[in-house]
């Protein structure tokens, strides 16, 4: 018998990309020794593992790691485009983190190395087709992130903030390997769509009390990764202690990889049935205690952080359409998940962008300060916060910010086509309510300044000079801003990647 399997190098080409970029920024670190040298090292290697998805997924579908007809990675359409925007987002966090590293308030080999070590994990979740490697990819992605929270040198809210993220990570990381466990021990195989079709096959499977508690461990545990009401509360704290660039990233590449280890789950092995009460559930609970808490949030980055609250519940929302019969359908169940994933693209876009204008509105190495801190910001710095308020409208949904008027067009579509009426009113009602804190900041942004500002708001208002857009984080901020107006003007194309 032959146990040598053939392994598809082409298919792992992304993931080869990603892993060698976290190698060779390690070799320049040490050999070369020079901040620049590792962070150009760091930004070329997530630019060519962004080309290396789309090349790779570009050529079709391939699969390896396979056993008859079950395979451990299969790559496609959806796992390229997952894979192309974790790495550009990698890049886009870089170019933030710029002005901090060049001050010295983190080690600059260590940084990068831990950022392309999280950049690797998420490349690999999006093709992951067994649970062993979708769970190990997610750890990859989230592990580095610990370290990365509390690497501000002298800084106590980063250390708590890292202790908090650590704590319930590891929690969640137990919950979900329990989880993976007790379904092995039902159904016996590992493999994602083998676990679907035994489920769907065997309804004795489906019945057993074992079977219960390992879905509700596997959501629960995932839940807790995606920051969804009630498995929230870690959030907040470390968005708002971690450096600016690190919340970045949380709130968008650890959120979609979150998200897209989530859909894989419920949309390949898990019994409809059986999620979508509770996806529907924990959708209502996301959206709304996210806008109600992030009304009274005066601190930017906590602001930001409830907002992504209540976007993941937005993401979750089609999944809720599972809950009806009329929502299980073939046509149904492709529109939610693709609705699903269309709209995590389009909120990790804005969301990078918001924090890219929030960064270029504050001193280099500072955090994200106080909404009074951004008062007027609009007649020091126009385009700065200009950029900053279109990406606050999209994520409110409203035009120009065209993505993420159709994300949320996308989302009641799909529920409707689900027959979920009442998640769609939920949905609507939501997004009035964000409406408020969205348009209230963005106002506040060209609002004269009344009050004597304090010390942190005067560092960053005393004009250019006080806080120097970098080249590398104009960049940033001007090619997030753009990618967010063609994806409003095309968000056909994200939707059909997202559906394959």
């Amino acid at each position: 018998m032959n146990v040598v399997q053939s392994v598809d190098s082409v298919a792992l080409l992304p993931a080869y990309l990603a892993a060698g970029t976290a190698v060779l920024v390690l070799i320049t670190d040490l050999l070369v020794a020079r901040p620049r040298a590792t962070i150009a090292v760091a930004a070329l290697g997530a630019f060519g593992t962004a080309v290396g998805a789309v090349l790779v997924g570009a050529a079709g579908e391939r699969r390896t790691f396979c056993v008859g007809a079950d395979c451990s990675w299969i790559f496609g359409g959806r796992a390229a485009l997952v894979g192309a925007v974790v790495a550009l987002l990698t890049l886009g966090v870089l170019g933030l983190s710029g002005p901090a590293l060049r001050a010295g308030r983190s080690p600059v080999g260590e940084y990068c190395f831990l950022l392309a070590c999280s950049m690797t994990g998420g490349v690999v979740l999006g093709a992951a087709g067994d649970l062993i490697t979708l769970i190990v990819a997610l750890e990859t992605l989230t592990l580095p992130l610990y370290v990365l929270v509390g690497l501000r040198r002298g800084s106590l809210a980063s250390a708590e903030a890292a202790l908090t993220f650590f704590v319930v990570s590891v929690v969640a990381t137990t919950v979900t390997l329990l989880g993976a466990a007790l379904l092995y021990a039902v159904t016996g195989g590992l493999h994602l769509d083998r676990l679907g079709a035994l489920l769907a096959e065997r309804s004795e499977l489906r019945d057993l009390p074992l079977t219960t508690a390992a879905v509700a461990l596997l959501l629960v545990g995932l839940a807790f990764k995606v920051a969804a009401v009630p498995f929230h509360a870690w959030a907040p704290a470390t968005y708002d202690g971690a450096p600016l660039p690190v919340a970045a990233y949380l709130s968008t590449a650890s959120k979609l990889g979150g998200l897209i280890a989530l859909l894989a789950v419920v949309q390949r092995a898990l019994p409809a049935e059986q999620t979508g009460p509770v996806l529907a559930l924990l959708a209502v609970l996301t959206m709304t205690v996210g806008n109600l808490v992030a009304l009274r949030q005066r601190r930017t980055v906590r602001l930001l952080a409830w907002s992504s609250v209540a976007q993941a519940g937005y993401i979750l929302a089609p999944l809720g359409a599972l809950a009806l019969a009329a929502g299980r359908t073939d046509e149904a169940r492709a529109a939610a998940y693709a609705a699903a994933v269309a709209y995590a693209v389009f909120f990790v876009v804005l969301e990078l962008a918001a924090f890219a204008g929030v960064t270029a509105l504050r001193p280099a190495g500072a955090d994200g300060g106080t909404l009074d801190d951004l008062r007027g910001a609009a007649r020091r710095h126009p385009w700065r916060a200009a950029a900053l308020g279109l990406a606050l409208v999209g994520l409110a949904g409203l035009p120009p910010g065209l993505a993420g008027l159709f994300a949320k067009v996308t989302v009641v579509r799909a529920l409707l086509d689900g027959g979920a009426a009442w998640l769609a009113l939920v949905v609507a009602l939501n997004a009035v309510i964000g409406l408020a804190y969205y348009l209230w900041v963005t106002a506040a942004l060209w609002a004269p300044v009344t009050t004597t500002p304090g010390p942190a708001a005067a560092s960053a208002g005393d004009g250019a000079a006080a806080v120097p857009l970098v080249g590398v984080v104009a960049v940033v901020l001007a090619v997030a801003t753009v990618a967010a107006v063609v994806l409003g003007l095309a968000p056909q194309l994200v939707l059909d990647l997202a559906g394959r």
